[in-house]
Parts: C-alpha cells; structure tokens; sequence
C-alpha cells in the first residue's frame, strides 16, 4: 500500500477534516533560513531577537502566504495600509499560543474576532539588495508609515558575549519563549539555508507511539505531512517536522515508537515545537 492509500485510509479511520489540506496557491516563496547555532561563533557580528513561536508568513505585496506558498485567508482590514512591498515575517498570537495561531491560519473562512488578536510581526525584506542593518532601518520606516498595528518590527538588538546570548536564551524560554535567532549585521537576504542567521534554543527529548498520518500540502503533497502520535497519559499531537524525504515516503509504521525532540511545554502539558528524531529499535 503506498503513502496515498495510507493517508487517506488514515484520513477515513479518524475523521481528520479534509478542510485543512487546502492546495498551495502558488509556488513556495524563496525564504531564508536559518542554521543552528553553536558555541565558539563571534556574536558581535550579530543582532539578536526573539525567536517568536508563530506561523511563518511572506507578504508578497498583496497578499499572504505560508512558507509552502498557500495563500492566506485573512479580513481585509488585516493588511490594510501594508506596503507594497515584500515582507518576511511571523504570524504571532503571544508567546505559547502557536497551536490556537495556526489553526487561525489555517481557517478557510477567517474569524474576525481570531484576527485580533493576531499579529504579523515582521523581521526582513527579502527584495532589498542591502545589508541586514540597511534593511532592518528601512523596514522600521515602513512599519512606522503603515499605521496598522496588527503589523509590527521584531526588535533586533546586539549582543557582545555568548555569556549574555545563553542569559537572554534562559530569560525568554523561562517567560514561555521559544529561543532567540541571530542575524549577521552585515549579511544579505539569502534564498536559502544560511549561517547568516541563526536559531539558538534549548530542546528535550521523549517518545511516543505513532497512531495515524495526516497529508502533506505544496512540495509535500502526496506524502506524509505529518504524524499523529499518543502520549503514554493517552493523549495524542501531530509531529510534522524533522522528517526527511525518505522518511515522508515510508514513515513510521503504525505503532512503532518514535522520539522526538520538544522545546519545553504548552499550557496544556504537550511537547512544543516537537520534531521527529528516530524511530526506537524494537526492543
């Protein structure tokens, strides 16, 4: 049985909506992202933010979309007054809301009053040619002049040690946080995978037994999107990242046993930001 027939069985067996899966508008913006950090790196040559745990968002200079390019369905008044101009950025409902802020996201029809409480809290401008400091003066102005305050600046600010990252680290994921990005002051927007930007963020480990598959959407469409998995007190999340290609195309077969890395926990006591490691060997 090959990894459409086992979604869609999946699908059948527990009634996930079908709603949810909506087609890519377009093809995925070109985005840069980030390496992980790690220890010796000159952080002087760096601005520092928060790491926001929110739905990446690219405004194409009418409209949003997520990073796998499907369009976003938001209330006009949302984007009203936003510049014309591309704008990299997160789509934010407060520090531990990332689930509540991505199934805002996901709605089809939007919910006004969801909206907000939403905020697209912008940190780049992929179209300018520019250093990142040029680029980060020039965006404070556009969001200034936009006079919308459901788009805010990622404030950025510069750090001298990697003593004073690790206590700003430790400061935000104890307020509920999920780490801290690294910025190269004099960098270029790169479309790609870049040392220029760097996530820095303290993880755990833990397992779970997977129980069901949701679809992929854009470049994953046709695979495995996503596992759902049920923790041992019985309750059950979805593990979408971490997952290689490979993996996507045959993964874990019902039953097994994952780990999986987390960043702390949700209100509710679920791993946040969990992604997949490794099956566990059968013991």
């Amino acid at each position: 049985m090959d990894i459409v027939m086992i979604i869609l069985l999946t699908l059948l067996l527990a009634g996930l909506p079908q709603s949810l899966y909506a087609a890519a508008g377009d093809a995925a913006p070109a985005l840069m992202l980030a390496q992980v950090y790690q220890p010796g790196i000159d952080v002087e040559q760096y601005l520092v933010s928060e790491k926001l745990d929110g739905v990446r968002a690219y405004w194409d200079g009418t409209r949003l979309r997520t990073r796998s390019g499907r369009y976003i369905q938001v209330p006009q008044w949302f984007t009203h007054g936003f510049p014309d101009t591309p704008l990299d950025g997160e789509l934010w409902a407060g520090r531990e809301r990332f689930s509540w802020a991505s199934g805002v996201v996901r709605r089809q029809q939007p919910v006004e009053d969801d909206w907000r409480q939403m905020r697209f809290m912008v940190f780049d401008l992929p179209a300018m040619a520019a250093p990142f400091t040029e680029r980060y003066r020039t965006l404070k102005k556009l969001v200034n002049a936009a006079t919308n305050s459901q788009l805010q600046l990622v404030r950025q600010r510069p750090v001298s040690s990697a003593d004073e990252v690790e206590a700003l680290l430790q400061q935000v994921t104890a307020s509920g946080g999920e780490g801290l990005m690294l910025k190269r002051a004099d960098s270029l927007y790169q479309l790609s995978r870049s040392d220029d930007l760097l996530k820095v963020k303290i993880t755990q480990d833990d397992e779970a037994t997977v129980v069901g598959y949701v679809p992929g959407e854009g470049k994953y469409q046709g695979q495995m999107g996503a596992v759902v998995v049920r923790m041992e007190d019985g309750r059950e999340f979805r593990i979408g990242s971490g997952f290689s290609d490979a993996e996507r195309q045959s993964p874990p077969a019902l039953g097994s046993r994952i780990t999986f890395a987390y960043n702390g926990l949700t209100k509710t006591g679920l791993p946040r930001f969990a992604r997949f490691l490794r099956i566990r060997p059968e013991e």
